[in-house]
């Protein structure tokens, strides 16, 4: 299923919905339809664990092609949000995930030509998550170095303690797009979460697809452009550390629970590893995607 966050107008509040052909159906009005009980947000769908995707499984298997009246809009509508508007914990970042993209940044920014041993992981607030269409803030005031980088972000049904690899992605609920947006010059003796940990540097969406219809996280094409431009263009399969071994690496010493979100790292041709570098400026439009999710689509704008 892919699943999404949504308003039908702009003073509408944020619900719950599920993609389905061209519509969006409302997963609390679906059910209440058939007198049963979901709820209107994607966290409180997340809690319910495998049993409710069960349910709205169910429920639109039922309805098949005659949907009740009131229960969906044209998805051409709505506005979506990001899939979690707004996380319950920070998100896990992964970084120099890929071999080509910890060659680059060895070269430009100071990091370890080596391959890390373990994950090298940091944090972005919750205030950095952005939905499809929200702009990127560029503060000039802060940066002139605002960088770019597409991620598979995976995002935790099942609470996760001290999991073995091989059980890693059973506590997976499913999978969506982020942009980890970073400005470069603004790492302090270096920490990450400055440079990453903007408002707005966590572009995310447009959907969350659940893990049942990606069982391989591995063989994924992702893509970034810059005005149309292509940047970055690779598959998942070449992560350093792939996603099980991520939840697993986690897990060890941090209890992941339901809706946290991990994301998973980026692949080579960032703009700091440009030559000449490249930085985004206000005006630009950066469109990332991910293989069998989506794309989200971001302007750049000043502040």
């Amino acid at each position: 299923m892919r699943l999404v966050t949504y308003r039908a107008h702009i003073e509408a509040p944020a619900r719950l919905g599920a993609l389905y052909g061209d519509e969006v159906v409302d997963v609390q009005r679906l059910a209440a339809s058939q007198a049963t009980d979901l709820p209107a947000s994607m966290l409180e769908l997340i809690d319910l664990g495998p049993g409710g995707l069960r349910t709205l499984r169910r429920l639109l298997e039922a309805a098949g092609d005659t949907l009740p009246p009131g229960c969906a809009v044209p998805a051409s509508n709505v506005q979506l949000l990001a899939p979690i508007p707004r996380p319950r914990k920070n998100i896990f970042g992964i970084g120099l995930n890929y071999v080509e993209h910890v060659a680059e940044s060895s070269r430009t920014l100071d990091t370890a030509k080596d391959l890390p041993r373990q994950p090298v992981i940091f944090s972005k607030p919750p205030t950095t998550v952005i939905g499809p269409g929200e702009p990127i803030r560029h503060d000039a005031g802060i940066t002139q170095q605002m960088d770019w980088e597409v991620e598979l972000a995976a995002v935790i049904g099942r609470r996760a303690s001290r999991v073995r690899e091989d059980d890693a992605l059973a506590h997976v609920f499913g999978y969506s797009v982020m942009i980890d947006i970073s400005a470069r010059d603004c790492r302090r003796a270096g920490q990450w979460i400055y440079s990453k940990g903007q408002d707005s540097y966590g572009p995310f969406g447009p959907c969350i697809v659940t893990a049942d219809e990606i069982p391989d996280p591995q063989c994924l094409d992702l893509w970034l452009t810059v005005n149309g431009q292509i940047k970055q263009k690779s598959n998942t399969r070449h992560m350093l550390f792939k996603v099980n071994q991520l939840v697993a690496d986690i897990s060890a010493g941090i209890t992941l629970e339901p809706g946290d979100i991990i994301a998973t790292g980026t692949p080579e041709g960032v703009g700091a590893g440009r030559t000449p570098q490249e930085w985004l400026k206000p005006g630009d439009v950066v469109v990332a995607c991910v293989e069998g999710i989506g794309q989200i689509r971001h302007p750049v704008v000043a502040v």
